[in-house]
């Protein structure tokens, strides 16, 4: 059967060094059709020169602070049977796309989300949610691995991420895009919501994985200490006001504000903020509602066809996965082996032990390949024992299942509702 054509859409504004990572890993995806769009500022749009393949990339010039503005420009030019969307602080498994647009082969879904991935590369970020019309999100019990398709009730919608989410393009042309009010935060939740409210299914795909880095920005620190609450704030006012009753709106501010003043206090209490800091950013809270009460709401318009042509994209992975696997004593020879191997067209992950119990993490390098590091006998999962004895052919085998076809295989298996 062929494979639906995809535009990756990437938006990134002052986070050069990220997207460079993100589009390296993308540039290694092994889905058959897909492009790529990236959404930038004058520095990323820079950086991305020195890439190999920049040729093969369609670029949109944007610098404003309208994360939903900024992807419209990207939907724009995308001219995929599916939009899929990235963030520029993630980076995408070899098998994201193969696994997140075969959800798709259900006529019936209209839209999926994969699973988001942490810092440590292991522990799970955000799974399976669903959201009502405060904006509250609760967690699903999925437990299966591959696609559940779910027609949510009247008054919710599937919770899907803005780093790890697919839409068909003509859907997405339909409900006019992302509502360019929310200028960050809760922006795809609105779409969720819209989706929803056209009775629209969407399915969630556990294999289809993303590791997100939480970058820098404008409203956290690399540490994710809170810089500004305005934009949050503001967000929060205007779903209300497009998706809750108004008699609502009183109790779930306060209890909006309660929330974020007890995450201030830990972040306090552990030293990332002072506490001049914690009444600096209550008051953006204030202001950022001010705001989103005035902000003016629109109904999003239908979009027009993709503005170019579906540009294919080649990519650099051709051949087969490669494991690679030692101790952390002779990890040059190692990761200048796996490089060589990314370089010929492989998806390469490495596996460097300690002789320890260190608990593991996982990244993706930026010469090309994944890395895992951590102690023999120490945690990969965080459920597993505080300590289990290994070799290290054991110890390989068994990461290597862990990680499974959301990395190493096509999927396969049922789409269940």
């Amino acid at each position: 059967m062929t494979r639906p054509s995809v535009s990756v859409v990437i938006v990134s504004r002052h986070r050069a060094e990220a997207l460079i990572l993100c589009l390296t890993a993308v540039g290694r995806l092994s889905y058959p059709r897909f492009e790529v769009v990236v959404v930038a500022d004058p520095d990323g749009l820079r950086a991305m020169d020195a890439l190999p393949f920049i040729d093969r990339i369609k670029t949109v010039a944007f610098d404003e602070a309208n994360i939903s503005a900024a992807r419209n420009r990207g939907i724009a030019q995308a001219a995929g049977d599916i939009v899929a969307f990235l963030d520029d602080d993630a980076v995408p498994e070899t098998r994201w796309l193969d696994h997140l647009i075969r959800a798709f082969d259900d006529p019936d879904v209209a839209a999926a989300g994969g699973y988001v991935l942490g810092r440590n590369g292991i522990t799970i970020q955000w799974a399976s949610r669903m959201v009502d019309r405060t904006g509250e999100a609760r967690d699903l019990s999925l437990t299966k691995e591959h696609p559940t398709v779910l027609t949510p009730p009247p008054g919710s919608a599937v919770k899907t991420e803005g780093t790890n989410m697919a839409i068909r393009r003509d859907v997405l042309a339909r409900l006019g895009g992302f509502d360019p009010a929310f200028l960050f935060y809760l922006d795809e939740t609105d779409l969720n919501m819209r989706l929803s409210e056209a009775g629209l299914s969407t399915a969630i795909v556990p294999l289809a994985r993303v590791h997100h880095g939480y970058a820098a920005s404008a409203n956290r620190r690399a540490d994710r200490a809170v810089r500004d609450l305005h934009q949050i704030a503001a967000s929060t006012m205007v779903y209300l006001r497009k998706h809750c009753p108004s008699s609502r709106h009183v109790p779930v501010l306060q209890s909006a504000l309660a929330e974020q003043r007890t995450r201030l206090l830990r972040q306090m209490v552990t030293g990332l903020l002072e506490p001049g800091d914690v009444r600096r950013l209550l008051r953006s809270w204030e202001t950022g509602l001010e705001d989103g009460r005035t902000r003016l709401l629109t109904d999003p318009k239908p979009l027009p066809q993709a503005q170019s042509d579906f540009l294919p994209f080649q990519s650099l992975f051709q051949k087969e996965s490669v494991v690679l696997s030692g101790f952390t004593t002779g990890s040059r020879r190692l990761r200048e082996q796996a490089r060589q191997a990314a370089d010929g067209g492989r998806s390469v992950s490495v596996f460097l032990f300690s002789r320890s119990m260190l608990f593991h993490r996982v990244r993706f390098h930026p010469d090309g390949y994944w890395e895992q590091l951590g102690g023999l006998w120490g945690r990969s999962d965080r459920k597993d024992r505080l300590f289990s004895f290994w070799t290290l052919k054991k110890r390989v085998r068994r990461e290597v299942q862990r990680i499974g076809i959301a990395r190493f295989e096509e999927p396969d298996g049922p789409i269940s509702s």
